[in-house]
């Protein structure tokens, strides 16, 4: 049973309460998945923080009206699964991972800060890491010089150590 003008109009508030905060949404063919693929699908998804949602195409089209995302209704045909997220990655990588394991997932395009993508650009964003590897990557950097620093210092002072006890002992055995 289709849906009513209000029950329309509530789903497009949502999903543009949800656009509004995006910085990314990748939409991908689901022709053929099973239900309980799909439901594993939402699970890592929701996991993410990814909104992850079937809509219908007029729907989604109204949701972007008028955003950044817009240029995304030129590929909104077909049945589609829409991955919205505020993390610039999240949605990429649920779609693009989930996708490796289930031939019949297709993506078709997305969008990320205004800019289109299509379906080699999704990848190529779904394969950078996530914020928080990259946080610790930077961090790693970081430490780097100060690390490397304090292991030399301690390296030196192990050398003085081993220094000032062999010259004592050398004095020992010279006064006997």
């Amino acid at each position: 049973m289709g849906l009513n003008l209000n029950d329309k109009k509530v789903v497009v508030e949502e999903v543009s309460a949800k656009v509004a905060t995006a910085q990314t949404i990748v939409v991908a063919e689901y022709r053929g998945i099973q239900v309980s693929h799909l439901t594993k699908l939402r699970a890592t998804a929701r996991a993410q923080g990814v909104y992850l949602r079937v809509l219908k195409n007029t729907l989604a089209r109204r949701s972007v009206e008028g955003t950044q995302f817009a240029p995304l209704a030129d590929a909104m045909t077909g049945p589609l699964i829409y991955s919205i997220s505020d993390d610039a990655v999240a949605a990429a990588k649920v779609l693009a991972d989930f996708a490796k394991t289930n031939d019949k997932l297709v993506l078709k395009a997305g969008n990320y800060a205004g800019k289109q993508l299509d379906v080699a650009g999704v990848t190529a964003l779904a394969s950078i890491p996530s914020r928080e590897v990259l946080i610790s990557q930077l961090l790693g950097v970081m430490l780097a010089p100060v690390s490397g620093f304090a292991r030399g210092l301690a390296a030196l002072a192990a050398k003085k150590g081993e220094g000032s006890e062999a010259a004592p002992a050398a004095e020992e055995t010279a006064a006997a």
